[in-house]
């Protein structure tokens, strides 16, 4: 994903009463500092480091977010107060739709998310620098990680709410913000799969040295998590570990609006 700091171009967004009536939920406060941390806890963890491992991705077989808190979400893009920049995916070309990056303070919810997920993934991502000979490691807190991106000049959040419509898409890419990068990030989809639209699957496309590209098409429920390489992830060949660069996207969407959470690790320059 391009970070342009932008707000020109684009449509009118939905107004919060239409979206808490499409997705069914009441108006509620921000969710209690602790519910995500407790679900991430019961995840099996080591599955999600196997399939990462064989696949470039895991998916969670329940959603970390329930109803109302992705109403919650979804009712936040109203507030353009709470985000730092605004881009029209169609004026830059990245595919159909537009997305929002958050402004510090991130809301408690996407902040707990990120600070769990990145605690229980930072093991994955020091076996792959193992794997591909690295000397980089990645300190154990989300806090650390991110004084080190700080320290080059990376300081603005990357976590983000993507908004597509009838028709709308994105192209395949990678969310690289500068010379620090973590190597897995996660999304999870707010809407009602079957409900509040129909296509829109996220995407994924491995390349593979000297062999053709493969692509997986994956359905998200809502709430639903989906852990998966930034940029490149240590596949075992027949002399050693070697790169597998990997790509996501969404597909089109057929018919209505589709609400991500897209929580990216290392923060932009």
């Amino acid at each position: 994903m391009q970070d342009l700091p932008t707000r020109g171009g684009g449509r009118g967004v939905r107004n919060a009463a239409t979206t808490r009536e499409r997705t069914g939920a009441p108006r509620s406060a921000p969710a209690p500092p602790n519910r995500v941390a407790a679900r991430l806890e019961q995840l099996d963890w080591e599955a999600i480091e196997q399939s990462l491992g064989e696949r470039g991705f895991a998916k969670t077989d329940s959603p970390i977010l329930t109803p109302r808190e992705c109403a919650e979400l979804i009712a936040l893009y109203e507030d353009d107060t709470r985000f730092r920049s605004r881009v029209d995916m169609g004026r830059f070309r990245f595919g159909l739709g537009e997305y929002k990056y958050f402004a510090d303070p991130l809301p408690p919810l996407v902040r707990q998310l990120r600070e769990g997920a990145y605690a229980r993934l930072t093991p994955v991502a020091n076996g792959w620098m193992d794997a591909l000979g690295e000397p980089r490691r990645f300190p154990p807190t989300l806090r650390g990680f991110l004084s080190a991106c700080h320290s080059t000049g990376q300081t603005r959040p990357t976590p983000l709410l993507l908004r597509y419509e009838t028709g709308g898409f994105n192209c395949l890419h990678q969310d690289l913000y500068g010379e620090v990068t973590f190597p897995l990030q996660l999304t999870c989809v707010l809407s009602r799969r079957g409900r509040d639209y129909t296509g829109g699957d996220f995407l994924l496309v491995e390349q593979r040295p000297r062999q053709q590209s493969r692509g997986e098409s994956i359905a998200l429920e809502q709430g639903e998590m989906i852990l998966f390489t930034t940029r490149d992830r240590p596949v075992r060949g027949a002399r050693g570990f070697f790169r597998a660069a990997m790509r996501h996207g969404v597909s089109r969407l057929l018919t209505g609006t589709r609400y991500s959470l897209g929580v990216i690790f290392h923060d932009a320059r």
